[in-house]
């Protein structure tokens, strides 16, 4: 099995390279050895165009002949955008398939497994499974539950604060931290705030990295529509922007920013934008992942709903102090200490002196 896991490791660094390009299809990475040696290798890197076993067969030719074909997902078996993969590995002459996860998606949902079976080919399973299935977690998550996967990302100093009592927040963390955040937003497909960071800061919201990225969809939970006309988000130009209210909301304020391409959803008559109505529409619009920037308030209100699935947080070897000071997450809070929410599977990174920690919580 080691040998296998060697060049799986191989498939799985093409798809990551493909990191926030490929929504809403799954990053997948593939690599053709025969004899020893890797004859073919390719990665999907857009939706419509030819996936990544697809690349790799092409790259190998006639050496695919008898060879051995490492996919980080089960191909496809149906007719979509590009003709089903299965028969091209069928047609290429392979005699084995290693997998690393099954597609969960129900056009495939093991019929590639099957076809390519109940052709003779030997298919081996669960290759690295567990690092497929967290390359690919916002996929899995939206085909699993029709929601995109939110990721909360905080930046705090080492007391837990966020800003000083007056607002002043720049800058918590370093330079390279601040990078790694605009990586993030390219990687999702969306990023979300309340209206209490749009009014504070202004924010564009898009990304800003050294050689460009991908701008996501800007989303804001803004229950009465206060966003001022003249707010650098509504400036279309440098990408969508989506703003969630509720019912009471402004009706010519509404008309005024879809003249600026701004698209308006409503989420009912509460006093408050309806959150897991907004993540169901951004779900069935094919948002896969959310980067969740929001101040205290939505933070807490995003966790108490159950919709965050990771948590991203950067803390600066700084102390603030101040009674007064902001936190990452404010709202109610839990009332006891036994009633906190856990987090899981923990990774700890270092940027210059910040510590980045990620980890997932333990929703009961």
């Amino acid at each position: 099995m080691k040998h296998h896991e060697r060049w799986m490791r191989v498939a799985l660094e093409l798809a990551s390279a493909t990191r926030g390009q490929t929504s809403p299809n799954p990053m997948v990475g593939a690599v053709v050895v025969k004899d020893g040696r890797i004859v073919g290798s390719g990665a999907h890197l857009k939706a419509g165009t030819p996936h990544a076993e697809v690349h790799a067969l092409n790259m190998a030719g006639e050496q695919a002949k008898g060879a051995t074909i490492y996919v980080t997902l089960e191909p496809c078996n149906h007719h979509g955008q590009t003709p089903p993969c299965t028969e091209k590995i069928l047609s290429s002459g392979c005699k084995r398939v290693v997998l690393g996860a099954k597609d969960p998606d129900d056009r495939v949902a093991g019929s590639g497994i099957r076809r390519l079976r109940e052709a003779g080919l030997e298919v081996i399973e669960g290759v690295l499974e567990e690092e497929c299935l967290r390359l690919n977690e916002a996929y899995f998550y939206h085909r699993r539950t029709g929601l995109p996967f939110v990721t909360l990302k905080t930046a705090m100093t080492l007391d837990g604060k966020i800003a000083t009592s007056t607002g002043d927040s720049k800058w918590v963390t370093n330079a390279l931290s601040r990078e790694q955040v605009h990586y993030m937003r390219h990687w999702h497909d969306a990023i979300m705030v309340g209206i209490g960071t749009v009014l504070k800061d202004r924010p564009r919201l898009t990304t800003r990295l050294p050689g460009g990225g991908k701008n996501p969809i800007r989303i804001v939970a803004d229950s009465q529509l206060r966003i001022p006309l003249d707010n650098p988000l509504t400036n279309t130009k440098e990408a969508p922007t989506w703003i969630f209210c509720t019912d009471e909301a402004d009706k010519t304020k509404e008309e005024k920013l879809r003249e600026r391409g701004v698209k308006v959803i409503r989420t009912g008559s509460g006093p408050r934008v309806d959150l897991v109505q907004a993540m169901t529409h951004l779900g069935e619009q094919g948002v896969l992942s959310v980067l969740l920037e929001g101040g205290g308030e939505l933070n807490w209100s995003m966790l108490k709903a159950s919709l965050i699935g990771k948590v991203v947080t950067f803390i600066a070897p700084k102390l603030l102090g101040g009674r007064d000071s902001i936190t990452p997450i404010s709202g109610r809070g839990f009332e006891k200490m036994s009633l906190a929410l856990e987090l899981e599977n923990i990774t700890v990174e270092r940027f210059g002196e910040d510590l980045c920690i990620t980890g997932y919580p333990k929703y009961s």
